[in-house]
Parts: structure tokens; C-alpha cells; sequence
């Protein structure tokens, strides 16, 4: 296949976007492009930066997303767009990460273009451009989060300065001028030229003698030049300029104020305040994270305010250490690649679909049925197809759709198998389909096995429980409550207070061995004895044709067909009425334990039927009334065993199923 993005690209050291293949079935990776390396063994690697899609994230960050992007539609009044197009829409919004990574640059298969979201942008225009792309959220892969990029620029009505009208040249200003602004320095004073500088020349020499009087700043300026320099920085000036100020230009009084009764004053900027090893982070920081300084502060300098360390970044472009710093960096850019050839990529993909009679590909295209149509526009002809989704499914892609995954991630329509969003008319998820419902899923294919396997299988998980919150569950026993968590498995439990609580009382806990009740259970030949005594062996019908399974026998009873693996009916020990396991005579319909078993056909579990739910009577309901406690502890554990009943009945007692308090799948009985 040849690559159909731009041929022999050449793709530049700064801030290039790219795609990049890493699998020939999944969509192209974007990539910022920070620098070009070249390795011991001639190949070419790129230090890029990672971008995420839509579908790299979670669920609940894509709903985040989601009301980002309504949020952004009202501030910025876009236009209304098709369901289509807000379809497409996503796939052209990306995620910017701080995640760098190194990829070989023969993994390059073309530019594209990535643009930080603008209020005056029309969402619209970027499906007008092939390659465009939008990003207005940052993505961290390590915390799973999703913030605002700190690079917006404010472009708009509300960013904009209100500047009031002008004022006639007879009236006069009748606002507040010290809510206004602060006056620092009258150009109009008493003071010539020479006499302000004589006054600044003083204020260095007694800022320099104030630093041969401070210990630390002996330590930090061990000679008389360092001092001189460090006095004649612009806190100096600024603090001198001030006193001319507040004294009302008074030399005399301005001297007196430079030197108070306790000793000369000594100013200090954020240059001089911080250590050597407070700016060598700040080096380390700037280079990792750049001028991001809410960062800097973050994870390099927490104990700095924010002020501070942008003051100290712009006093630090001043040194000579920041001067050798960006001579460095340019000697080492000048080293490095400038641009890459990109050969255009011919290589055949292993996904195309092969034409009958030749050969077939990797992804066993000879198997295709004919008359599949394009999963993404529906089409039945194309020049080349190409596979896509799992190889049992069979679905396959057309010629542009495929290049549309690629490069964007996702079909051109929303469709069923990639998870389009549904409305309230449309039909429940899968885990609450019928097999009716789950085979007309996908209404534009003709594949008879693709209800299957359209239904989700339910993931298992296991609860691992770590050492310490076993031993609070016997500590904390009083805050735990056990039993009453146990019969409400939905009430909330906070665990942070519980084992804080453990921490606090398991150094005074006594150190006592636990108390083990041994158990004496029987042997194995005693509890088959006793199944075979309960449950004996049914012998097998005759052969003869098998019973069809049916929605009409729906309705009857799952505990007489188990196919589910539901429990066994009782039987009536003295005679009279008997009961079906939702506690309701036998029907003419019904059959009882004593009548033949037909043997059924083997169930799909595709083709399984939709699950039993039991309603209780008012009969059931009315034994179980009549059990009492100690009764109904006993048949929830162990349900094989009969409950005998004693209710004023015109039969004998009966013998009702155990219905135990919590069971792994819904009971119900249908009137």
C-alpha cells in the first residue's frame, strides 16, 4: 500500500506534528517532535512528545471532556452542527501530555497540524482540513487527570480593557486619585539632577556597609566588590527613590532615614535572598518544565511564593550564568539534526483484504463472505478493502474510511460497534439485552454470528484484602459492625476512619491468641450417603425426538427444567398438594419431579434464554412468616435440607423450598 499522506516528507527539529505508526491495525500515533538523535548504529530516533485521543482515555475523563466542550460552545457561540459532525469533532480533539518518549523516525508516516482551541475558532472549519487537529486540555497519564493548558491566550470582548470616555477639557476629575493609583516620584521636585544622584551614590555606599555588617551576607559576598555589586542592584535605587519620596524630597531627612538608630538599612532583592542550591533547582526545574513556574513551584520550590520566583527568573536573564547556559544550548542545537527524509512508505499492509485468486494476506482474507459492506459509510465497493475489528467479526473498512481510521481514530459515522452514544429512544446497553435485541444490533451487515458476539461478557474481579484491614475487622469491631454490614452490603463504610482507629488501639490491643472454634465435620462417604439418601439419580428418558426450546415453555418453571442449574423442587412428605418452588400448586401445564425427563437439546449460550425473575405470593410470602428466626438461619444455610411448615392449611404440612435471605441470582414468581 502506498501511504497516501505527503509523500517524502521532510520533517524539521522545532515543534513539528507528526503521525506514527506503531501497529498496522490500530490508528497513527500524533507526536510533537522535540529533537532529532542520531544513534551509535546510524539510525535516527525522535525525542517526541505524546498526545492522546479521545479513546486513550477513560470514560469518565471523555465525559469531563464532554461538558469542557459544551461549555466552550456557549462561551463561544459556535454554530450548530450535525450529529456527524460533532461525531467527527471528537476525533479531531486531542490531549496534550508532559510524557516524552523516543520513537524511530522510520516509524514516521506524515505531518499533520495541531492548534491550541481559540474562542474566535469555528469548530467546524477544522473538518474542512485534512490533518487539523484542536487541543484545549492537558492530560497526565500517571494521575489520570485532565486540566485547563496554562497557555491560553486571551483573545476576546471579555479579555479587553474598558476604557472610559474622555473628559472635557472644563470639567474636571472628580474621582478619588488615591484609590486610583499610588504617586512614587514627583518629576516636579525641588532636587536637580546632581543632587539625586549624589543622594543614590550615598545610598549604595551605606547599602555596601550594611552588608560588611550582616554575617550572612559576608558569607554570600566574601569581598568588597561583591557587596559593591550586590548594593548597587535596583532594590537599592528603588529604596532610595522611595525615601526622597516619602520625605518630601529632604536630603536631611532622607539620610536620617537611610540610617535609622539600629544601623544602616539593607535591601535585598530575590537574587541575593535565594541560596546556591535553591537556584540550582530552579535551574534543574526550568529545564524540565520550561517557563511553567505554576509547576516549578509545585514540585522544585513549594516553600516560594509564586512572585518570587518569577521576579528571580527574570533577574536571573541578567547573569552571566544565563548567558553561558543559551551559549550552550545553541552549540549543542547546532550539533543535531536539523530535518529527516521521510522515504515515502510503500510496504503492503497486512489488513488489506486480497482480491479472489491471489494470495491471501495475514488477517486470512480468503475467508471474507461477499456482499459485506463498509462498516463506516455502508458502501459495497471500493478498490481495496481492508480488515478491521476482531478476525472473527469480519468487519472490514473501504479504501477512505480506512485512511479516516488512521489518521483520526475513529468512522466517519457513529455506528454501534465503536460505541456511539444513545439516546433515551434508543435501544438499553448490552448487558440488559435480550438475544432478540443483541442479533438486530448491527442492522447494516448480513453476518449471522455477529449477534454473538456482540454480546459483553461481564470481567471478574477479586477482593484482596491486605493485612491491616483484617486485623481492624477484629480490633475495630465495635465500629466495623460486622453482621449489620453484612445484611446491608450497600451501605457505605468509611475504611479511612476505621483504620486510623486500628492504628490507635492495636498498640494496647492484648496479645492474646485468637479463640478457634474446631469444627468437626464429616467424612466424605457420609455426606454421599446422604446425597444419594436426598437427591437420588434420575434414569434417562428414552431417546426420541428432542423438545425444541421455545418462548412458550418461558413461562414455565426453572426449577423443573434446569437449564439454568437451579435448585430442586421439594417434594410433599405427607402427601396432599404439592409445590412448585415459588411455593404454587402444580399446574396441568407444569411438570412434577415424579413425570419423565425428556432430554433437550444442548443450549447455546448465545442462544440462551433471557433470565428467570420470581415475583413471591402472598402464600410464600405468608410461610415465611411462620418460620421463625432460628428456622430461616438455617434453611439460608443450607438450603438442600426441607423446612417443615406448620400453617393452619386444609393439607397436611408442607415442605417449601429454603429461599435464603441473599441469593446469587434473582428469584421471582409470576403470577
Amino acid at each position: 500500500m502506498v501511504s497516501s499522506l505527503n509523500p517524502n516528507p521532510r520533517v524539521s527539529l522545532f515543534l513539528d506534528y507528526v503521525y506514527f505508526e506503531n501497529s498496522s491495525s490500530n490508528p497513527y500515533l500524533i507526536r510533537r517532535i522535540e529533537e532529532l538523535n542520531k544513534t551509535a548504529n546510524g539510525n535516527v530516533e525522535a525525542k517526541v512528545v505524546s498526545l492522546f485521543r479521545r479513546r486513550d482515555i477513560s470514560s469518565n475523563l471523555n465525559s469531563l471532556a464532554d461538558s469542557n466542550a459544551r461549555e466552550f460552545e456557549e462561551e463561544s457561540k459556535q454554530p450548530v452542527v450535525s450529529e456527524q459532525q460533532g461525531h467527527q469533532l471528537k476525533h479531531r480533539e486531542l490531549f496534550l501530555s508532559r510524557q516524552f518518549e523516543s520513537l524511530p523516525a522510520t516509524h514516521i508516516r506524515g505531518k499533520c497540524n495541531v492548534t491550541l482551541l481559540n474562542e474566535t475558532d469555528v469548530l467546524a472549519g477544522y473538518l474542512e482540513r485534512e490533518d487539523c487537529f484542536f487541543y484545549s486540555l492537558v492530560f497526565d497519564p500517571v494521575q489520570k487527570t485532565l486540566l485547563a493548558d496554562q497557555g491560553e491566550i486571551r483573545v476576546g470582548s471579555k479579555y479587553q480593557a474598558e476604557i472610559p470616555d474622555k473628559l472635557p477639557e472644563v470639567e474636571s476629575d472628580t474621582r478619588n486619585q488615591l484609590k486610583l493609583e499610588t504617586k512614587v516620584w514627583d518629576p516636579d521636585n525641588p532636587l536637580t539632577d546632581r543632587q539625586i544622584d549624589q543622594f543614590l551614590v550615598v545610598a549604595r555606599a551605606v547599602g555596601t556597609f550594611a552588608r560588611a555588617l550582616d554575617c550572612s551576607s559576608s558569607i554570600r559576598q566574601p569581598s568588597l566588590h561583591m557587596s559593591a555589586a550586590a548594593a548597587s542592584r535596583d532594590i537599592t535605587l528603588f529604596h532610595a527613590m522611595d525615601t526622597l519620596q516619602k520625605n518630601g524630597y529632604d536630603l536631611a531627612k532622607a539620610m536620617s532615614t537611610l540610617v535609622p538608630q539600629g544601623g544602616p538599612v539593607l535591601c535585598r532583592d530575590e537574587m541575593e535572598e535565594w541560596s546556591a542550591s535553591e537556584a540550582m533547582l530552579f535551574e534543574e526545574a526550568l529545564e524540565k518544565y520550561g517557563k511553567d513556574f505554576n509547576d516549578i513551584r509545585q514540585d522544585f520550590l513549594p516553600w516560594k511564593s509564586l512572585a518570587s520566583i518569577v521576579q528571580f527568573y527574570y533577574m536571573w536573564k541578567t547573569t552571566d550564568r544565563y548567558i553561558q547556559q543559551k551559549r550552550l544550548k545553541a552549540a549543542e542545537a547546532d550539533s543535531k539534526l536539523k530535518q529527516v527524509y521521510i522515504p515515502t512508505y510503500t510496504k503492503p499492509n497486512p489488513n488489506q483484504i486480497m482480491p479472489a485468486g491471489s494470495k491471501p494476506g495475514v488477517n486470512g482474507a480468503a475467508g471474507f463472505q461477499k456482499g459485506l459492506s463498509c462498516e463506516s459509510c455502508h458502501t459495497s465497493q471500493s478498490a481495496q478493502w481492508y480488515a478491521w475489528g476482531p478476525p472473527n467479526m469480519q468487519c472490514r473498512l473501504c479504501a477512505s474510511c480506512w485512511i479516516y481510521w488512521k489518521k483520526y481514530g475513529g468512522l466517519k459515522t457513529p455506528t454501534q460497534l465503536e460505541g456511539a452514544a444513545r439516546t433515551a429512544t434508543e435501544v438499553p446497553p448490552r448487558g440488559h439485552m435480550t438475544r432478540q435485541e443483541v442479533q438486530g444490533l448491527s442492522p447494516f451487515t448480513s453476518s449471522a454470528g455477529r449477534a454473538k458476539l456482540l454480546a459483553k461478557n461481564r470481567q471478574t474481579f477479586i477482593l484482596q484484602t491486605t493485612k491491616l484491614t483484617r486485623i481492624a475487622r477484629r480490633v475495630c469491631r465495635d465500629l466495623l459492625q460486622p453482621r449489620r454490614a453484612a445484611r446491608r452490603p450497600y451501605a457505605p463504610i468509611n475504611s479511612n476512619t476505621i483504620k486510623a482507629e486500628c492504628v490507635i488501639r492495636l498498640p494496647k490491643a492484648p496479645k492474646l491468641p485468637l479463640k478457634v472454634r474446631a469444627s468437626v465435620r464429616p467424612t466424605l462417604a457420609t455426606i454421599v450417603k446422604e446425597l444419594a439418601i436426598q437427591a437420588p439419580l434420575k434414569l434417562k428418558a428414552p431417546r426420541g425426538t428432542p423438545t425444541p426450546i421455545n418462548r412458550n415453555q418461558l413461562n414455565q418453571s426453572r426449577a423443573s427444567t434446569n437449564i439454568l442449574g437451579g435448585k430442586r423442587p421439594f417434594e410433599n412428605v405427607g402427601g396432599g398438594l404439592q409445590y412448585s418452588a415459588n411455593g404454587r400448586p402444580f399446574t396441568s401445564g407444569m411438570r412434577t419431579t415424579s413425570q419423565s425427563v425428556i432430554k433437550r437439546q444442548k443450549v447455546n449460550p448465545g442462544d440462551a434464554p433471557n433470565p428467570v425473575v420470581f415475583v413471591a405470593t402472598k402464600d410464600t410470602r405468608a410461610l415465611r412468616k411462620a418460620l421463625t428466626q432460628a428456622e430461616m438461619r438455617r434453611a439460608a444455610r443450607k438450603p438442600h435440607l426441607p423446612v417443615r411448615v406448620k400453617v393452619p392449611l386444609p393439607a397436611r404440612p408442607l415442605l417449601v423450598p429454603a429461599v435464603p435471605a441473599s441469593t446469587t441470582e434473582p428469584i421471582v414468581l409470576e403470577d
